[in-house]
Parts: C-alpha cells; sequence; structure tokens
C-alpha cells in the first residue's frame, strides 16, 4: 500500500464522525481491496475478518478456494489456520487445569509416559510455552527423509518418534525454542484426562459454546470437509496443491473461518469460555527458570506493534498461511487465512493493523543514525562466527546500513560493537566473543572461526556408513566430483558445503563430524529445532560389537558409562 493511501486512510478513521461512517467504511474496504490486489480468479487467495469494538467491522476475501473447480473463496471459507491453533490447544489444557485435573506445572511423564526420563523437570507448562527443549518431531522425520506432508502421520506417530529421542535441545526452562512436539503431546493429554478426543472435548468446550459452528480438527485428513480451501504452493508463477495430508493435530490442523477468529479473539475481552482470571492465565508472558519473563504466554505471542500492545500468532501448515492478531488497548481484531504458499498472511494482518489502527500506531524508531560504522569497525565485527552451544555457522556481512547474517536476519548498528534487529534481536561483538540475544530472551555464545577448505584426502576420511536409532535412518557419507555428500533412501543426494573445520552446511541442515582419538566416530546433524541428532559411525558401531564379545559383563557395563 503507499504512503499516501495509508496516510488518507488513517485520516478518516481519525477524523470521521457520524455522518461520514459509510464514508470511513468505504476508505477502510478500499484500502484492505489494496493490501490484497494481487489474488484473482487465477490465483489461490485469502479472506480476512476485522472487528472494532466487539463488533464486525468487515470479512472480505480474494481468489479462488479450488482452482481446479473454479470456485472462488468467500468469508465463510474453511482455512486451514496452522500454528495459530496453538492457543486453542492451550486453552483446552488450561480448561482441565481449572476443572481440578492437572495442575500446568505437573511433570509432562505424568499424563505422558512415552516420553523418556530426562532426568530433569520437565512440566506440561514448558510444553506450552516452548521451553521444553523438546526436539521438535517434524524436524526429525525430515532428517530421516520424510518430512511433514509426505506421509499420513499421526498422534501415534509423534509419541513413536518422541519415545526415542534420547536427548533434550537443553535444559527445561533455561532457554526458548519452537517445537511443535509439546502442543502435540498436549492434544493427547488432553484426551486421556478428559476421557473424550481431544476434536469432541473442544467441541463440547470450546467451539460449541462460542458458536464457532465451522471450525473443527483436521484429526482424520481423509474426512470431507464441506467450504474447505485446497491449499497451494507456488513456484514461477504456476500453483500446484500442497495439502497437509497428516491426522496430527493441537500443534495446527485447525480448519476454520475468520469470522470464527474474530468470535474467538472476542472471547479475551468478554469471556464465555472461562472468566477474566482464565484469560489473564493465557495471556501472561512465560518465565525461564531465572525469572526472567520471554514474550510466548500459552499458545499466544504478546509484544508491541509499533508501541501498540498485541496479542498474536501466525500460522503455517502446507500451502495455508494464517495470521491472528488482537489489539486489546485499541479493542482491534485482525484475523487472516491464505491458501496459497507465497500468501504473507502477517505482512497482510500488520498492514490492515496499521490502516485501523490509524495514527494510534507509531513507526518504530529508525536505530540507523545512531551510529554509522566506519570500515575498520565493519571488518572487526564481520566474518565467520560459530554457536558455542550448537555449532552452528553465521556468517556476518557487511551491509550499506549496518550487518546481517548472510541467510538472515539485518542488523543496524547502536554502537560499533552492538547491534540490533527490527525484531528485537540483538548481536554484540566484544572481543574474540559475540553473543546473540534473541527477542524471548535467550542467549547464544558464538565464536570466530576460520573457513575451512578441506583436502582431498579430509574428505575422505569422512566419508562412511552412519545410523541413528533416534531418526531411524542409515545414510552413506561420500566423496562425489570432490565434493562431499549425503546419500539418503530413497534416491536423495545432499551436499555438503564446508563451514568450519569439521563442520559442513547442507539441505540436511548443518552436519558436524564428532572424532574421538582424532578417529571420526559419528555426526551431529543441527538444525533451528534439533540442536544435536546423534548419527554413530558403523564402523565404530562393528568396532565397539566385537570388542564387547570379549569382555566380561563387568568391564562392558563400565565401557558404557
Amino acid at each position: 500500500m503507499t504512503t499516501r493511501l495509508l496516510a488518507a486512510v488513517a485520516l478518516a478513521l481519525a477524523i470521521a464522525t457520524p455522518p461520514l461512517a459509510g464514508q470511513r467504511a468505504n476508505a477502510a474496504n478500499e484500502a484492505v481491496d489494496h493490501i490484497f490486489a494481487k489474488w484473482t480468479t487465477a490465483t489461490p487467495g485469502c479472506a480476512v475478518g476485522i472487528s472494532v469494538d466487539g463488533q464486525t467491522a468487515l470479512t472480505k476475501a480474494y481468489g479462488m478456494a479450488d482452482l481446479e473447480h473454479e470456485v472462488g473463496n468467500t468469508p465463510e471459507t474453511i482455512f486451514e489456520a496452522g500454528s495459530v491453533a496453538k492457543q486453542f490447544t492451550a486453552a483446552a489444557v488450561l480448561l482441565l487445569a481449572r476443572d481440578g485435573k492437572l495442575s500446568l506445572d505437573d511433570a509432562a511423564r505424568k499424563y505422558i509416559p512415552e516420553l523418556p526420563e530426562y532426568n530433569t523437570p520437565l512440566t506440561i507448562r514448558h510444553m506450552l510455552n516452548h521451553t521444553s527443549g523438546l526436539r521438535d518431531w517434524g524436524s526429525v522425520a525430515g532428517i530421516a527423509g520424510w518430512p511433514r506432508t509426505t506421509r499420513a502421520y499421526s498422534h501415534a506417530h509423534v509419541l513413536d518418534i518422541v519415545s526415542r529421542q534420547r536427548a533434550l535441545n537443553f535444559i527445561p526452562g533455561s532457554r526458548w525454542s519452537y517445537s511443535n512436539t509439546g502442543f502435540n503431546l498436549a492434544a493427547v493429554l488432553v484426551s486421556r484426562v478428559s476421557g473424550m478426543s481431544f476434536a469432541e472435548f473442544s467441541q463440547q468446550r470450546i467451539f460449541g459454546p462460542l458458536g464457532m459452528t465451522r471450525t473443527s480438527w483436521r484429526d482424520d485428513h481423509r474426512r470431507i470437509v464441506k467450504g474447505r480451501a485446497v491449499a497451494y504452493s507456488e513456484d514461477g508463477g504456476a500453483y500446484r496443491t500442497l495439502m497437509p495430508f497428516e491426522s496430527v493435530h493441537g500443534n495446527g490442523g485447525l480448519l476454520t473461518t475468520v469470522g470464527d477468529l474474530l468470535t474467538w479473539n472476542h472471547n479475551f475481552s468478554t469471556p464465555v469460555v472461562g472468566d477474566a482470571a482464565f484469560v489473564r492465565d493465557q495471556e501472561a508472558a512465560g518465565t525461564f527458570n531465572d525469572g526472567r519473563a520471554h514474550g510466548y504466554a500459552l499458545g499466544l505471542m504478546v509484544g508491541k506493534f509499533k508501541g501498540v500492545r498485541t496479542v498474536e500468532h501466525s500460522g503455517s501448515t502446507a500451502g495455508y498461511r494464517a495470521h491472528l492478531s488482537r489489539y486489546p488497548d485499541e479493542e482491534l481484531s485482525v484475523a487472516v487465512l491464505c491458501n496459497g504458499s507465497n500468501g504473507n498472511a502477517t505482512a497482510y494482518a500488520n498492514a490492515v493493523a496499521d490502516t485501523y489502527l490509524g495514527d494510534r500506531a507509531r513507526p518504530p524508531v529508525e536505530a540507523a543514525a545512531a551510529h554509522v560504522l566506519t570500515p575498520e569497525e565493519r571488518a572487526r565485527v564481520t566474518g565467520l562466527y560459530k554457536s558455542s552451544l550448537t555449532g552452528e555457522a553465521v556468517n556476518i556481512v557487511a551491509t550499506d546500513l549496518g550487518v546481517r547474517f548472510e541467510r538472515g536476519t539485518s542488523f543496524l548498528p547502536i554502537s560499533a560493537t552492538r547491534f540490533v534487529s527490527a525484531g528485537g534481536d540483538t548481536w554484540v561483538v566484544n572481543g574474540s566473543t559475540a553473543r546473540l540475544t534473541d527477542a524471548y530472551g535467550s542467549v547464544e555464545s558464538y565464536e570466530p572461526t576460520r573457513a575451512a577448505v578441506p583436502t582431498a584426502a579430509e574428505l575422505q576420511a569422512l566419508a562412511g556408513v552412519y545410523s541413528s536409532a533416534e531418526a531411524e535412518i542409515t545414510i552413506t557419507v561420500a566423496v562425489e566430483n570432490s565434493e562431499l555428500v549425503i546419500k539418503r533412501r530413497p534416491d536423495a543426494t545432499i551436499r555438503l558445503t564446508p563451514l568450519y573445520s569439521d563442520a559442513f552446511s547442507g539441505q540436511i541442515g548443518t552436519v558436524i563430524f564428532r572424532r574421538a582419538a582424532k578417529r571420526v566416530t559419528g555426526l551431529s546433524v543441527v538444525q533451528d529445532r534439533v540442536w544435536d541428532l546423534r548419527f554413530v559411525r558403523e564402523a565404530d558401531r562393528a568396532r565397539r560389537q566385537s570388542s564387547s564379545l570379549n569382555r566380561s559383563p563387568e568391564i562392558e557395563a563400565q565401557a558404557k558409562r
């Protein structure tokens, strides 16, 4: 949207008087139409819903729900809301807590005995605010070669994958890391504690009382859902179907409309499900073990948008995109649901909010003017760093205004050594180390490292067969055309690019080879939601097994410690 149009709409909203109500509505409609103008009868599209002061101000739809059968989207079209669903799962658990059937601070294994015993407290609350340390089951499945949407996963699969994870990403409560696993387990927990399916509990305690008549869970992906939009991916202007062919839910899987989402948001200001205390509990920001607050509540992100307090969540599953935001102090709600993978629902929702907030939304203060880096300062802070926690590498490159991670976040300089991102992350370089503090308060240390240029002999020394019991996969590392590659069944070849000594990057994530007495014994795969998934080199496994045949049980037990 142009600055001129935004200004015109903001002015109309700010100065309109009752006789000009129709003019104000027309201006708002025009602004919203402009935001969604790219969606046509030749594309998928989106639906948007807006409420002001508890009353629906606008619902509208754009593009097509089904390109094959030429069915258009309408405000009543059912989309999948991705992780917007998480707040409903958290609400279901909260209702059971209010019933006295559980406590959020109960150990999760009390209800999910399939969880391994990690010898550290892991509570329901940890699962609901992403501080559990649980690996994301979908990421583990993806490492094994079967990412989500490629298999018809169920909660039985989730429990099976979870039961095989020998380690957590971190001590529960010490850090923040997004993980769908906790919300899938929460849905299982609700079913076990309530004695009914999670879908039935949600209908009886949430959807039914609120009159959310077009909302349900995708607990059986084969079920026919009348009025549902088909999801699509986009590649070079061409669209292909991309549906979530899985039955896992609770982390996502919410089938709903923009109107039903507005009804749900209204419950936070005028509760029908729960009461004021219920709302307060769900919106309260979580805390780390040391008492510091982070910006994630129970299935909700709490923060500010251009100085205005907001409670929100985005969502993405297969080709669906979603965003639901609420501005409690302004009594404004915005719901956006899209059925195209190139639909930026969050950007759309923010643009709509800008339109309706007008001059109540203050542009963020630009940090660029705080400090201008000299060439010498820029040289001191750029280069390759590796995480002291996970081993992941980041290459810091210079920009016109500051620095950025080569494949991600941009930072503006506050001083010669301190940088901030638009999302609230900070990057501080102090001598030979650097520190990244994300918007949720997690702190990660980095150290400068040298880029590796391995020789042919060094690459060959890493070749071999590696297996992971946690991911139930065996891979082959080989050298092809002077490059290291991973061969994974059935026919994948993943090229690895050198990072630093014994570390590589590829489509599978960061691959770090592990050594004992200089001999390669295994490797780790590191991703954003799986920090250290271990693979054992088959030759090393066979050597240990052969060696154990000649040792007494007492000696073997000591060797395993």
